[in-house]
């Protein structure tokens, strides 16, 4: 694991100078394998869509960008797991976690993975990518039914900036959309940020338009009141450390507050290594989804 500079600057957040702090919100600096992983996705993407099929393109709204792939499941009346793709906020090609659908289609869910806007097309707010979003997850309860699911269990997941997002769904209030408070059954949060007030004082903020108002309306850890349903969080011990910290802190405040809370460390893995667990029925994240929305495991059949 490649280390990040030593802190010596001005203190900027906790013990982090400027440098120090920039190095924790950069997966580049912990993750020197990042390509070849990224390459490793999208081989084993591509071939779980020859095993298993393409999946359906739908779109959920009107801008190109908002589309959503389902993987269906044969089972009828199927649980559904909509998954967020990560990638910093940017824009982001949902086919590379496409290597992640045949572990939950085999086991008896429909698999969806949610398309919608990077923050440079949106002049760098992510309350516009908070929306899509919602109204993605909206979607899919109205049409469920219509894809063979259930919608009394639909479970949302996330990697990264995606479990970020995946986060902010947990705390929306879905009367507007006139859903139910508990729409939404669980949440897995894989590599993930929950309190966006550091991030904004790291180099992200280059490209990312942190404001009062959006730090307080998509940070998760700051409403925990209103989260109806149980989150597994997960982060590997070669993450960065604020992701490290990020996991801990959110998993210790969603336990404090009563909040049903599975917080899984994953020895030996970082930022990018473990969300290609979620793949393998016997991997960590793997393992762990399937138990958690109640799904059959391969060695117990």
């Amino acid at each position: 694991m490649t280390q990040a500079p030593a802190a010596s600057g001005p203190k900027v957040f906790l013990d982090y100078d400027q440098d120090a702090l920039d190095a924790a919100y950069d997966q580049n600096i912990y993750a020197p394998n990042r390509e070849q992983i990224a390459e490793r996705n999208n081989a084993n993407s591509a071939a779980v869509r020859a095993r298993i099929g393409a999946p359906e393109r739908i779109a959920y709204g009107s801008r190109p960008e908002e589309h959503l792939d389902l993987f269906r499941t044969h089972a009828a009346n199927a649980p559904i797991v909509v998954f967020l793709r990560g990638g910093a906020w940017h824009a982001t090609a949902i086919e590379r976690y496409s290597f992640a659908a045949e572990l939950f289609v085999t086991a008896g869910a429909h698999f969806i993975l949610v398309q919608y806007a990077g923050v440079e097309d949106v002049a760098g707010k992510l309350l516009p990518l908070a929306s899509q979003v919602r109204n993605a997850v909206a979607w899919v309860y109205r049409n469920a039914d219509r894809i063979g699911g259930d919608a009394a269990r639909i479970y949302v997941g996330g990697h990264s900036s995606g479990a970020h997002m995946a986060g902010v769904v947990a705390i929306t209030d879905w009367a507007p959309f006139g859903l139910p408070a508990d729409a939404v059954k669980g949440t897995l949060c894989v590599s993930g940020m929950y309190e966006l007030y550091p991030v904004s004082l790291s180099k992200r903020s280059a490209y990312v338009a942190f404001d009062a108002e959006t730090i307080d309306a998509l940070s998760a850890q700051r409403h925990l009141d209103r989260i109806r349903a149980p989150f597994v969080v997960a982060y590997g011990t070669f993450e960065t450390p604020e992701f490290q910290r990020q996991a801990r802190e959110f998993a210790a405040a969603l336990d404090a507050a009563q909040k049903p809370v599975r917080l899984v460390v994953a020895p030996g893995y970082n930022h990018f290594e473990l969300v290609e667990t979620l793949g393998n029925p016997y991997g960590v994240l793997g393992h762990v989804a399937l138990d958690f929305i109640g799904l059959p495991h391969p060695a117990r059949q």
